[in-house]
């Protein structure tokens, strides 16, 4: 990519972060109560915030990936003048910003509240922005199709209202000279249809995000297009307000390449990363201009160096148990991104038929078919051709050796898809990201319970945990390839967060315990759907103690997500309602909330010690380490909105000051240890950062050589316990870190430690804290 700009001396703004902080910027905490935490962030040690998307959007939106004008700053989260003085208070206290963008999609919910689309309901393909937007006209009989009638019956409901046909609390356009005749008469004049909301699985004709209708998919790779949805933006960049950039869902554009391209030129070559997702063992496309990805890669990486692979088959059995067989993974996926083509996403699969046309020797039905198998193998999010190609060659095999009949079929798409830059190609491509999001992380992850712990974005699940000696290759490869892409534990679309995971690994340590637990729970309060009924107990008790109301919206999620016993759609009240009965008795059953506690109260230390060791090796790995808000302190929340509840922020400064004070606190409830060790380790890096430079493994020798990771960053030693459950049975030992003969001191602790012949004894180093951060003394 473009390197980005260093500047020397105090103003490091322009230059690449060493660590950023995550902030949720909504209508509850507003850009003057995220300025407010400026010094608190400078006083923790990043470098700079990371603000959630700040451009107009829909309206009560509490996340701003709904944005409707990209010309304005959000009012209702302190528009243009609140986003000065946040910045203002930024530079004050030495910090940059990096800022959430949009680029993929716009928000339709309100027509009246996104000028653009409101235009083109008015205007159809004669308004000047109907090029903004991804729209078959052809298919739609020149009209664009608005999913949002209850029933097709509804446009009877429909209503003449000042100018605008209303549908309920819907208001729409109309064009001048279509007035005049019943609402009906005038709905049939317009430039769309309003229809039956369920038609969107099959009838619609603009792209969206995913399967949200409310999102309408955004042209960018037309120059125009980039310009207009990216002129407030870069002005922003240009003045120093906006120092680098992390772009959503780069997947969804037509040609993310040409983007990042383009975006790092009219950027000066910020610091930039991309949300995107990388399977196990995939690789950004080297020639895309960006330092990186927003970190799941990374995420996965510590989560599955903490987990014991010892205890994979004794889940992998209770798992089997539940489910009545054993569970195929990969097959589950398939299935799940099948129902995903064939159901919600069947617009797209629908219009990638049209787009390609006719193949000799294949009817609609067979491409159609072969399409949706080739969607439901393809083993990665997207390609990006020419890059990947190499995916989509194998699961053109694949679908040939796992469906005979439509080898033909396959054989004629092959060549099609393939062509790279073709709308056939691109569609494609655009097309299988949100087939996998949808299957994998909004299906396939709420049905495979065998351990949620693993059921994380950008993971696994059928990995079960890694060695040392593989997270050790893995950091090397990082250091090689992106030493400055992000790194993250948690984020606002983790399906729960970095601590509820750290609790749950030790499941993995004492998974016999937990499996007669859990029998014992399912025999009390039993649910038809068992895998379910796993998933929930684990959940309860990685979060565990939680509010009734919290774990509630939490099930109904999860349970409609699995889609096996009810569904968004199609909510079965009677199996919610025993649903939401078992999450009542985890509190009012005196036996099961009783086993719930105790069990609780005995792995939390066991937890603690696991959260202390994935945020000291995410903050020290290489990368640019990402705090999310609140998780300075213990944090246990579930997915998305529980993580987006608000954080105490004078409750920290206050902690973090008595810190500074001098206090090495124990491991308990307060959380203070894990402040700690964040401050310690951010201002390190700040202050430090050739002490961040290289990457080289620390030997460990003993009995217990095992529980440790440690590695040499070229001026701080990380080094971290893990599987704590097995080290409190049998003990550290003769365990030693083999460091360079002489004095060492932990910038945790502040304690001093002399490293000789045999090394450092790990029973000394880590006495008080499970983790420690070493530099030569």
């Amino acid at each position: 990519m473009t390197e980005p700009i260093v500047v020397l001396g105090g103003d490091r703004r322009r230059g690449v972060p060493t660590a950023t902080y995550r902030l949720q910027v909504h209508a509850g905490f507003r850009l003057d109560d995220a300025a407010e935490v400026a010094g608190y962030l400078a006083d923790l040690g990043v470098t700079h915030a990371y603000s959630s998307p700040l451009l107009r959007s829909a309206e009560g939106s509490n996340h701003g990936y709904d944005t409707v004008d990209h010309a304005h700053i959000d009012e209702a989260r302190g528009g243009r003048a609140g986003f000065d003085r946040f910045v203002a208070a930024l530079h004050e206290h030495g910090l940059g910003l990096v800022l959430d963008l949009v680029p993929n999609h716009m928000g339709v919910a309100d027509p009246a509240a996104a000028p653009w689309w409101w235009d083109v309901l008015q205007h159809g393909q004669d308004s000047a922005h109907a090029g903004a937007f991804d729209i078959d006209w052809a298919f739609g009989g020149g009209k664009v199709r608005i999913p949002v009638l209850g029933s097709a019956d509804d446009v009877e409901k429909l209503e003449v209202v000042d100018g605008e046909l209303r549908y309920y609390d819907n208001r729409f356009p109309i064009a001048a000279g279509t007035e005049g005749g019943t609402p009906q008469e005038v709905h049939g004049r317009q430039h769309y249809e309003l229809v039956d909301w369920r038609r969107a699985d099959s009838d619609l004709n603009y792209r969206r995000f995913f399967a949200i209708n409310t999102l309408a998919g955004l042209r960018v790779e037309d120059p125009a297009i980039f310009d207009a949805t990216h002129a407030l933006v870069l002005e922003l960049v240009r003045d120093g307000s906006v120092d680098g950039l992390r772009i959503d869902h780069p997947d969804g554009l037509a040609d993310p390449q040409g983007y990042l391209d383009r975006l790092a030129e009219a950027s000066g070559g910020r610091w930039t990363v991309v949300e995107k997702i990388l399977e196990p063992g995939e690789d950004l496309p080297d020639s895309w201009a960006t330092a990186g990805t927003t970190g799941y890669d990374a995420l996965a990486e510590v989560d599955e160096v903490l987990i014991d692979p010892a205890g994979e088959a004794a889940l992998t059995a209770l798992d089997t148990e539940l489910a009545g067989k054993q569970v195929d993974y990969a097959e589950l996926v398939h299935d799940s991104k099948r129902e995903v083509t064939d159901g919600m996403l069947g617009s797209e699969v629908a219009r990638l038929v049209r787009v390609i046309g006719e193949l000799p020797g294949v009817d609609a039905e067979q491409q159609t078919e072969a399409l949706a198998e080739l969607l439901a193998t393809f083993p990665v999010y997207r390609s990006y051709l020419p890059d990947g190609r190499e995916h989509l060659d194998a699961t053109v095999a694949a679908v040939r050796e796992r469906r005979p009949d439509l080898a033909h079929a396959v054989d004629a798409l092959h060549p099609v898809l393939a062509q790279a830059g073709t709308e056939a190609a691109t569609r494609f491509e655009q097309t299988s990201g949100p087939v996998m999001a949808k299957g994998v992380e909004d299906s396939a992850y709420y049905r495979w319970a065998r351990f949620v712990a693993l059921n994380e974005v950008g993971g696994d699940p059928a990995r079960f945990g890694s060695t040392v000696e593989e997270f050790h290759e893995a950091q090397q490869r990082r250091a090689e390839r992106k030493p400055q892409s992000m790194t993250t534990l948690s984020t606002h679309d983790t399906k729960r967060s970095e601590d509820v995971r750290a609790r749950l690994a030790v499941l993995a340590e004492i998974p016999t315990e937990w499996a007669q637990l859990v029998r014992g729970w399912l025999a009390r309060h039993p649910l038809a759907d068992r895998p379910l009924a796993h998933l929930v107990w684990q959940n309860l008790v990685g979060a565990w103690p939680l509010s009734r109301e919290r774990a509630h919206a939490y099930v109904e999620k999860a349970g409609r997500e699995a889609g096996t016993s009810t569904t968004w759609t199609d909510p079965d009240e009677e199996f919610e309602g025993r649903l939401h009965a078992l999450v009542d008795a985890a509190y009012d059953d005196p036996t099961t909330s009783a086993e719930i506690d105790a069990f609780v109260t005995r792995i939390t230390p066991l937890g603690w010690s696991n959260s202390l060791a994935q945020k000291l090796l995410q903050l020290t790995m290489p990368g640019v380490p990402d705090v999310y808000q609140g998780t300075e302190l213990w944090d246990f929340s579930l997915v998305d909105p529980d993580n987006r509840r608000p954080v105490d922020y004078a409750s920290r400064r206050k902690l973090l000051a008595s810190l500074d004070g001098g206090d090495v606190p124990e491991v308990d409830e307060s959380g203070a240890a894990k402040l700690l060790a964040v401050a310690r380790v951010l201002r390190a890096r700040r202050d430090n950062p050739e002490w961040f430079a290289g990457y080289e493994p620390v030997a460990v020798t003993g009995s217990a050589a095992d529980h440790v990771v440690a590695f040499d960053r070229g001026g701080v030693v990380a080094v971290a316990t893990r599987l704590p459950a097995g080290l409190a049975r049998d003990g550290w030992g003769d365990t030693a870190l083999q460091l360079p003969n002489g004095a060492w001191r932990d910038l945790l602790t502040g304690e001093r430690v002399v490293s000789d012949v045999a090394g450092v004894a790990a029973d000394v180093l880590l006495a008080r804290l499970p983790v420690a951060l070493l530099v030569r003394d």
